[in-house]
């Protein structure tokens, strides 16, 4: 029989510390022969990326000895960090982008001289022995960073490589031919993002290197290629999304042909590099996973008949799909399941996990399971979000209670929410809280119009979409309308400002790295991010008037329900002083308010002490704000004006 305690005073076997100990984050795996190897984000050891092999026996081993970090800073995103082929490892080190190249046994060893540059996303180009990657170069102090493809000598450490590309803003995702003879490429430039618009490129490689004949193959401004692919026999594959939805097309007969024409997303925002949503099992079987209305999907295509064929799965979420004769391997979660580096093998239609990201046995009487809903919002649309109710096996709550309900506002913007197991919903969800997790429209997931929603209307239709859930939710009777709350972290944290200044539906919300100041992003931030808000609020300087009407710091007199702050220091994306100056506002205010900033954090926080202290603290802090007690014991936070 359960307990009747009110919402959110539940005890939770779900703790910041169990979150923090032994949860790694997973991604980027690859084959390489009989090793499969992927990247481990490990928060107890401060965040380090460390590059795991697991050989054909089942044994695991660290590749990376402490304290190299195996991470990119290229975009600042990163991703594309390591490179294996025929058991050498390719990385760069985070404290100083140089990139290493490792042998079994022995110690990294740099392959580029100490320079401002950094490498991402690498190739390995055998027959001419050498590693073709993008680089972006950082050597002029006050100019923007040049991004170039490079072919680097992958043994000697010479030089910062060989320009083989260069002119445009950005380049990723170079690709070389199974017979060595050609490359592609994609490339963009302001004020595009890779989701808006990209080019693809074909190249001829020349006997001293050098590349040649370069070929438009498909892509413009308003067409977005992605994760371009050779074939084993030789033929050139993309995702494109000019139907409207990321589909698979191909190059045959020197004409750009469909293979997929469905109304399904096979494709990802490109923030990261190294980003994978198909590849070959053979010449003839492409393993690919496809989005449909937010919920991932396996299927075979068969690149003859051009038959898509489902494969049933226990996931939902699924990405970074790598494969090889027989097998694939990808990262997988559901709702139930925390991610894991999953192994599938074709003939068997069997899965066989790898590493988790968690070893926890949690029992699924703690667990919340969402609820896909659509509903309705601002001029006459719809929009999608996952809806997580209250959940403890040892407790319900008082007769007439209702919860309160905690939005959480993904970043990106063009991002989305996941349904892979995530105990930072279940933290909330296990103490009587619940959380309504919001694809709002500009989120991937729905195809390019929902995608191009939120042009010019950041800030607004974001908004829009997040209270509109709530209050929908609201008329459902499923929670409490005077206990609403709001959080998210980087564009997440600017829709939560938003609606806490623009609007009077939320009671109180949180800003994790948030930005509160659009015009000082435009300025301040880097270039990879320097002209995205050209696409979401006008081209600046010319519509300075949208950047200063839809930034929280300038009306701060209309915000007057408690928000705190979680800040890194040394966040390049959006700088502690967007953080700082709201806060000092809202203190002048009188406004409840706190601030937690962390030494060492970049723009996300990586370090294991601090995912806790954000965590605890956003719920410290709503505890008094709506009074209701806590089951276990936090680190009391400071709040002015309460």
């Amino acid at each position: 029989m359960n307990n009747k305690v009110p919402f959110g005073s539940w005890k939770s076997p779900i703790t910041a510390d169990l979150i923090v100990s032994g949860a790694v984050g997973l991604s980027q795996p690859t084959i390489d022969g009989p090793d499969i190897y992927w990247l481990e984000l490990r928060p107890s050891e401060g965040g380090r990326q460390v590059i795991v092999k697991r050989d054909d026996r089942g044994h695991l081993s660290d590749i990376n000895p402490q304290p190299f970090n195996a991470r990119t800073r290229v975009h600042e995103y990163g991703g594309g960090d390591y490179l294996v082929t025929n058991g050498k490892v390719y990385f760069p080190n985070f404290a100083d982008q140089r990139l290493y190249k490792q042998v079994a046994g022995e110690a990294p060893q740099p392959l580029t001289p100490v320079a401002n540059m950094r490498y991402a996303e690498a190739i390995m180009d055998s027959e001419r022995d050498r590693i073709i990657c993008v680089r972006e170069d950082h050597t002029e102090p006050g100019r923007e960073a040049v991004n170039t493809l490079v072919a680097l000598n992958a043994n000697l450490n010479d030089d910062c490589g060989q320009v083989l590309v260069s002119g445009n803003d950005f380049y990723s995702t170079p690709r070389l031919s199974p017979d060595g003879t050609q490359l592609v490429w994609l490339t963009w430039n302001h004020p595009n993002m890779p989701w808006n618009g990209t080019q693809l490129w074909r190249a001829q490689i020349e006997v001293d290197g050098s590349l040649s004949a370069a070929t438009l193959i498909a892509g413009g401004k308003d067409e977005s290629i992605f994760q371009p692919q050779w074939s084993p026999d030789g033929l050139l594959y993309f995702i494109s999304d000019r139907s409207g939805w990321w589909n698979l097309y191909r190059v045959f007969a020197g004409r750009v042909a469909a293979v997929t024409n469905l109304t399904v997303e096979m494709g990802v925002p490109q923030w990261v590099f190294g980003l994978s949503c198909y590849a070959f099992a053979s010449p003839q079987e492409i393993v690919c996973v496809y989005y449909v209305r937010g919920m991932a999907r396996l299927a075979i295509v068969n690149t003859g008949t051009l038959k898509v064929d489902q494969v049933d799965v226990p996931y939902t979420d699924l990405g970074f799909v790598r494969a090889a004769a027989g097998q694939a391997v990808f990262r997988a979660g559901s709702p139930t399941t925390a991610p894991a580096i999953v192994r599938f093998d074709l003939r068997s239609r069997k899965f066989q996990t790898l590493r988790s990201s968690n070893n926890l046995n949690l029992d699924p009487g703690y667990l919340s399971t969402p609820e896909a809903i659509e509903f309705p919002t601002s001029d006459g649309l719809t929009a999608h979000g996952f809806y997580y109710p209250p959940q403890n096996r040892d407790y319900g709550a008082p007769d007439n209670e209702l919860p309160p309900l905690l939005v959480k506002s993904h970043g990106g913007p063009t991002s989305a929410a996941a349904t892979a197991l995530s105990l930072n919903i279940q933290y909330w969800t296990s103490r009587g809280i619940a959380v309504l997790d919001v694809n709002y429209g500009g989120s991937t997931g729905y195809g390019r119009e929902y995608r191009e929603r939120l042009h010019g209307k950041w800030g607004v239709l974001d908004v829009d979409d997040c209270a509109n859930g709530a209050k929908y939710l609201v008329a459902r009777g499923d929670v409490d309308p005077d206990r609403l709350m709001i959080t998210g972290g980087s564009a997440g944290g600017y829709t939560t400002l938003c609606a806490l200044t623009f609007r009077d539906t939320f009671k109180a919300g949180a800003s994790h790295y948030g930005v509160s100041d659009a015009e000082a992003l435009t300025r301040e931030t880097h270039k990879f991010e320097s002209r995205y808000l050209d696409n979401l609020f006008g081209p600046y300087p010319e519509r300075r008037d949208v950047y200063h009407e839809r930034s929280p710091i300038n009306f701060t007199e209309q915000l007057s329900c408690p928000v705190i702050f979680f800040q890194g220091l040394e966040d390049r994306v959006v700088p502690p002083n967007q953080a700082e100056l709201m806060v000092e506002a809202l203190k002048q205010k009188g406004v409840p308010v706190a601030y937690v900033a962390f030494p060492g954090e970049q723009h996300g926080f990586r370090q294991a002490q601090n995912i806790k202290r954000s965590l605890e603290g956003e719920l410290y802090f709503y505890s008094r704000v709506f009074g209701f007690e806590l089951a276990d014991r936090v680190e009391p936070l400071e709040i002015s004006n309460l």
